[in-house]
C-alpha cells in the first residue's frame, strides 16, 4: 500500500505478470495539478469542422469548441496513425500503432491479453468510466477491463433509440444517442463517483458517424447554407493526372462520390454531396451542443478548476476531397483530426500548439496528466505532450509520423499503405499496387493535388523518406502484415491442401 498525492490510500495491483504500477507526480505545483481527465472522443470529425478554425464553413455553430480553443490549448497538427474507427480506438486506449495492437479492422476483436491505459489507472486508485461507443469487436459490448462503471452499445450502435449495456445490464433509452450518452455522463458525474477520488472519464460519441444523423432539433437547420466544393473534387485531368490509378478509380466505389449509393455528386435537383455535407454539418452541431453541456456542467459543480478535458475524433473524413467521401487514405482531411485541451485556470488560454502529435500520445499523456506512471514492460509508441500542454517547447520533439492502414476484402477500394509525413513532405507507399506512390510537397500543394514522385528535383527526399519509414516499420515489426480471413470463413474449416 501507499499514499498517492491526493491522500488517498492505494493498493497496488498486479495487472500484468510482475509489473506494479505506482503514481508519480510530474506537475511543478502538486495543489496545481489536475486531479480529474475527461477524455471526449467523436467519430469522423474532420478537423477542420469547427467555426473557429480558419478553414470551416463560415455558417456552422460550434460554440463548445470554440469555447474549448478559446479558453484551452489547440493543437492544430493532431494526426491519427490509422485511419479507421477500432484500430485508431486501440491505439488512443494502449498508445501503441495497429501493427503492436493488431486491431487491423472494424470486425476484428482486441488480442487477448492486450492492456489499455485506464487499468493503470485504476490500479493507481483512480476511478475510472466508460460511456458511449467502443467498437472493438464489432457485436459485443459487455465491460471491458480497467473500467468501474460501463455504459456501452454494440458495433457502430444507432442514432435514435439505442440500447445500451450499463454494467452488464441491458437497458433501451429514448432519444438521440449523444442526449443519452450525456445524460449519462452528467448523471455519473453528479451521483455515481466517489467524490473523495480522482477520476478519468471516457465518454465516446457515436457523432458524426456516416450516415450523418443530427438531432431532430437541429435537422435541417443548414439546409440552404452554401457548400463549396473541394478543388480536389472535380473530374479535371489536373487532379488525377499524376495521382495513383487508385485515386480517380476509388471515387467511383462505395467510399466515392459518384457511386450508386449516393448518386453522382451533381445531379438535380439538390446535389447528392450538398445533402452529405450539411447533415454532416448538422451533426456536428448537434454534437457540439452535448460537449457545451458536458462543459457547463464541469464549471457549475467547481470541477472545472481540477479537471483537464480531452476533445479529439477517431480519424478525418473527406467530404469531396480527392473523389472521397471517408477516410483509411492518407490524405490530410483523412489523417487529421481536431485535438483541444481545457481546463480552466491550468492552461494558458488560447494557446495553440503547432508540434505534430497523434492518437498514440493521448495514453501517456494522460497517465503524465494525472501523475501515474506506467510499468516498463507497457511501451508506449506515443509519448507525453504534457510539457507542450504546459507552453514548453521540446526541442526533442518528434519531426514526423508515421501511418498505416491495412486492405479490407469488405471495402476493397483502398489499398495497404504506409506513410511518413513531415512538416513539408510526405512520401507515401502502397503495397501490392503495380502502379506509382505517393509524393506531396505540402508547402507548395496543401491539397496534394500533384504526385511529385517522378520530378527528378525530389528524387533525394523521396529517397530518404522510404528508407526513413521502412527502417523505422522494419525496427518496430512494423512489415508484418496481419492477413484477416473474410467473413464467414474460419481457417479451421478451410480444406487446405496437404
Amino acid at each position: 500500500m501507499s499514499t498517492s498525492r491526493y491522500g488517498l490510500t492505494v493498493v497496488f495491483r498486479t495487472i500484468l505478470p510482475g509489473l506494479l504500477f505506482v503514481p508519480l507526480t510530474v506537475w511543478t505545483d502538486a495543489s496545481e495539478a489536475a486531479r480529474n481527465v475527461v477524455l471526449v472522443l467523436s467519430d469522423d470529425h474532420r478537423h477542420d469542422f469547427m467555426r473557429f478554425h480558419p478553414d470551416s464553413p463560415e455558417w456552422l455553430e460550434t460554440p463548445a469548441m470554440d469555447r474549448m480553443a478559446r479558453e484551452g490549448v489547440h493543437f492544430a497538427n493532431a494526426f491519427v496513425s490509422t485511419s479507421l474507427c477500432s484500430p485508431s480506438r486501440a491505439s488512443i486506449l494502449t498508445g501503441r500503432y495497429m501493427h503492436h495492437h493488431r486491431v487491423v479492422d472494424n470486425q476484428r476483436p482486441v488480442p487477448p491479453g492486450t492492456s489499455f491505459f485506464p487499468q493503470i489507472l485504476q490500479a493507481a486508485g483512480c476511478q475510472t468510466a466508460f460511456i458511449g461507443k467502443w467498437h472493438m469487436g464489432h457485436e459485443e459490448n459487455s465491460p471491458r477491463p480497467g473500467f468501474d462503471y460501463w455504459a456501452s452499445f454494440k458495433g457502430q450502435g444507432v442514432y435514435f433509440d439505442p440500447k445500451l449495456n450499463i454494467n452488464g445490464k441491458m437497458r433501451e433509452f429514448a432519444g438521440y444517442n449523444a442526449d443519452v450518452l450525456t445524460d449519462l455522463t452528467l448523471d455519473w458525474l453528479e451521483t455515481a463517483r466517489d467524490r473523495e477520488r480522482p477520476f478519468f472519464l471516457f465518454l465516446s460519441y457515436k457523432a458524426v458517424h456516416y450516415p450523418f444523423q443530427p438531432a431532430e432539433r437541429h435537422r435541417g437547420c443548414y439546409a440552404d447554407r452554401p457548400v463549396d466544393y473541394p478543388e480536389t473534387m472535380a473530374r479535371t485531368e489536373r487532379n488525377y493526372r499524376t495521382q495513383p490509378r487508385w485515386v480517380r478509380e476509388r471515387r467511383y466505389s462505395i467510399h466515392g462520390i459518384d457511386h450508386m449509393e449516393t448518386g453522382p455528386f451533381d445531379k438535380d435537383p439538390v446535389p447528392c454531396l450538398d445533402k452529405l455535407y450539411r447533415s454532416y454539418a448538422e451533426a456536428v452541431h448537434s454534437l457540439d451542443e452535448n460537449l457545451g453541456r458536458l462543459l457547463d456542467y464541469l464549471s457549475a459543480s467547481g470541477l472545472a478548476g481540477e479537471t483537464v478535458v480531452i476533445y479529439m475524433s477517431d480519424n478525418g473524413f473527406h467530404l469531396g476531397e480527392h473523389g472521397f467521401y471517408d477516410k483509411r487514405d492518407a490524405f490530410e482531411t483523412s489523417i487529421r483530426i481536431p485535438l483541444l485541451a481545457w481546463a480552466p485556470g491550468q492552461l494558458k488560454q488560447g494557446m495553440v500548439v503547432k508540434e505534430m502529435v497523434q492518437n498514440i500520445d493521448i495514453a501517456p499523456t494522460i497517465l503524465s496528466v494525472l501523475g501515474v506512471e506506467a510499468p516498463k514492460a507497457m511501451r508506449f509508441d506515443g509519448r507525453s505532450f504534457l510539457p507542450l500542454l504546459r507552453g514548453e517547447k521540446d526541442v526533442h520533439w518528434r519531426d514526423h509520423i508515421l501511418y498505416e492502414y491495412h486492405w479490407e476484402w469488405n471495402f476493397p477500394a483502398t489499398p495497404t499503405l504506409y506513410a511518413i509525413r513531415t512538416e513539408r513532405y510526405k512520401y507515401v507507399y502502397y503495397h501490392g499496387v503495380w502502379d506509382v506512390d505517393s509524393f506531396h510537397d505540402l508547402a507548395s500543394d496543401p491539397l496534394e493535388r500533384h504526385n511529385l514522385i517522378n520530378i527528378p528535383a525530389y528524387q533525394k527526399e523521396i529517397a530518404e523518406l522510404r528508407a526513413r519509414l521502412f527502417r523505422e516499420l522494419g525496427e518496430s515489426s512494423g512489415l508484418r502484415l496481419p492477413i484477416r480471413v473474410p467473413y464467414g470463413e474460419r481457417l479451421d474449416q478451410r480444406k487446405l491442401p496437404p
